[in-house]
């Protein structure tokens, strides 16, 4: 009764505007490269300093020369660029991306985003997603709706440090495709069998319906 990693991936990649200049995450949000619509330009980035990003390759055609941020081959679509690192980051920093899809330990009712810690199992640095929750447009998460052992990821507040404070405009789990709303999260979408019930048990924070005044649209 949940969506697959591929299924969430291809939900996030729908939603991605025509034209729009994307930065992927390391992780489950790599797989979005590989669920772009087609026929729709999307300009993937990659902080180590790729524009015009593609989906993974075959096997055979893998070359650890062009790999993306997570070290992991990827293609350079036609008219693609390759440039410094520092370039990459302006980029970020000036603004000049607007979505960035990141993962999450925790994301908050508010919007507060944590994808990091120095706990035993965690991420020992923010990295370069301080810099993209600061200069992106929009960012997004795609995470599981709980950790391993169950407990919610989705918080009324955070536990754990803030990679950015009421940035995150839309989540996208194993479950739901959720918006932070205050003090709650407003549920867009769910996967099929899952019922606000059994989401809410999985939730450490109220939910609420969509507004039927936003239509369908996610």
């Amino acid at each position: 009764m949940s969506w697959t990693a591929d299924e969430i991936a291809a939900i996030v990649a729908a939603d991605i505007p025509e034209g729009a200049f994307v930065n992927l995450g390391i992780g489950q949000p790599e797989r979005v490269a590989d669920h772009i619509p087609a026929g729709r330009e999307v300009i993937l980035h990659s902080e180590n300093g790729i524009l015009g990003m593609g989906p993974q390759p075959a096997p055979a055609d893998e070359d650890m020369e062009l790999i993306n941020a997570g070290k992991k081959p990827v293609t350079l679509l036609a008219g693609g660029a390759f440039f410094h690192h520092a370039d990459s980051f302006s980029m970020i920093r000036g603004g000049h991306v607007d979505i960035c899809i990141l993962g999450a330990f925790e994301v908050a009712a508010n919007g507060d985003l944590a994808n990091w810690t120095t706990g035993g199992d965690g991420v020992p640095a923010v990295g370069g997603a301080m810099d993209l929750a600061a200069g992106a447009r929009s960012v997004r998460v795609i995470t599981s709706h709980t950790t391993r052992a169950g407990d919610p990821k989705l918080l009324g507040a955070l536990s754990l440090p803030a990679t950015g404070r009421a940035i995150v405009k839309r989540i996208y789990t194993d479950l739901a495709v959720l918006e932070p709303d205050g003090d709650a999260f407003r549920v867009l979408d769910r996967a099929p069998g899952v019922t606000i019930d059994m989401l809410a048990e999985r939730t450490g924070a109220p939910l609420r319906p969509a507004d039927p005044s936003k239509g369908a649209d996610r």
